[in-house]
């Protein structure tokens, strides 16, 4: 069990706290939060002392006898600020140490994440990008914000990611340590298509797979964390788009095809861990496909192959570009699932492929993953069984040794 801080600042965002306690504790952790006194103005000390079963305080001046503003932070394997406004992300890159939450943070020696959320105008003021600045310098991750909704009628970057995706990276921050999620990828393109195509058959039927699109979901989720420029070609995916990223949904093969070769020119990295259809109807009825009385009578459905857009994508690559596949593979009477793999690799010729063993359909829908990185020099890196988050992790690790 580890021990978590959770860190609350004075923003309309402190509701969305309450969930992200709730997955550090059904997660098993000890968590004690700490908020400002400005948080309590929207979300009472109850409510966080009922969910976490630990005392809520944001002075020096209580528990005195323990040294709580010294302790907290020195027993703590995590803190996660979130939301993180403005103004006490200028007190945190000052140094102050005004209120309980602030001291916690200047004697805190673990893995430190702040979860930013204010106006855009705050946002990106250079002040607020400086102090952002200054607290990766030292070490701390701080998240880009998600896009969307702001308080009233504003929209724009500013807003709080969702609880899930800081509760996934905040355990890749665990258990592998916050160098996995430091800012190298700043400065950087990439674009990750994910999920399944669907190819139609009629209005209502279609050909698929049973590609959730979580682990492309999480690689673009851990290269936004890591300063990328994401943009994420969804197919047939309906989740919550990942904060710091650029959601280009499709539903076809051909869709992503489009998709992807008008993102790609000037991208550093091409990730397609999106399972593409082989093959779709040569055509699509008009109307839906009726079952006839007769069960003799069968409509027969004539395929043909789909482009193949990973070999594509390595035909047109820009000098420099990286191009990272995806295999998920079974071992049959020809082969083992590395065996398939690396021949898939010779013939796509691209630079790295993350090869799955779906046997049994283990890996679909399901939140941990295991794999193997192949790249084009033979070399092959084994990635440990973990959240999917944490397989992402070491995916971006194996690509950036080979970004120029």
């Amino acid at each position: 069990m580890s021990r978590i801080v959770l860190g609350v600042g004075g923003g309309v965002a402190a509701y969305k706290a309450a969930l992200l306690l709730r997955a550090f504790t059904e997660a098993g952790h000890d968590v004690r939060v700490v908020p400002t006194p400005a948080a309590l103005r929207f979300v009472g000390a109850a409510t966080f002392e009922a969910l976490s079963g630990n005392p809520v305080t944001t002075d020096v001046w209580s528990d005195v006898d323990e040294v709580a503003h010294v302790r907290i932070g020195q027993t703590a394997d995590l803190v996660v600020v979130a939301p993180a406004t403005a103004d006490l992300l200028a007190r945190a890159a000052a140094g102050r140490a005004d209120d309980l939450l602030t001291a916690t943070l200047l004697t805190a020696h673990c893995p430190v994440v702040f979860v930013p959320a204010m106006h855009t105008e705050m946002w990106l003021h250079p002040a607020t990008q400086d102090n952002v600045a200054t607290l990766r310098r030292r070490g701390s991750l701080v998240l880009p914000p998600a896009v969307g909704r702001l308080t009233g009628p504003d929209s724009g970057p500013g807003r709080l990611p969702e609880p899930a995706d800081v509760a996934a990276l905040a355990h890749v921050a665990l258990t592998a340590g916050p160098d996995v999620l430091r800012a190298d990828l700043a400065g950087r393109r990439v674009v990750v298509s994910a999920g399944g195509t669907r190819e139609p058959l009629d209005p209502v039927r279609y050909l698929g797979n049973r590609s959730s699109g979580k682990q492309g979901w999480a690689l673009a989720r851990v290269a936004a964390a890591r300063g990328a420029e994401v943009v994420l070609v969804a197919a047939g995916v309906d989740l919550p788009a990942p904060f710091g990223v650029r959601v280009v949904p499709v539903g076809t093969a051909e869709e992503l095809r489009t998709a992807v070769l008008a993102e790609s020119p000037d991208a550093d990295v091409v990730v397609m861990a999106a399972a593409v259809a082989d093959f779709r109807p040569a055509s699509v009825a008009a109307t839906k496909l009726k079952k006839k009385d007769d069960p003799r009578e069968v409509p027969e459905v004539r395929l043909v192959r789909n482009p193949d857009v990973l070999a594509e994508l390595v035909a047109k690559r820009p000098p420099g570009q990286l191009v990272v596949g995806f295999a998920a593979e079974t071992g049959d009477d020809d082969g083992d699932v590395l065996a398939h793999a690396r021949a898939k690799l010779a013939r796509k010729g691209c630079d790295l492929l993350v090869v799955n063993d779906v046997s049994g359909g283990g890996v679909f829908g399901r939140p941990d993953n295991a794999a193997v990185v192949l790249a084009a020099d033979g070399t092959a890196t084994e990635v440990p069984h973990g959240s999917k988050d944490a397989v992402a992790a070491a995916v971006w690790q194996t690509v950036l040794a080979r970004l120029p």
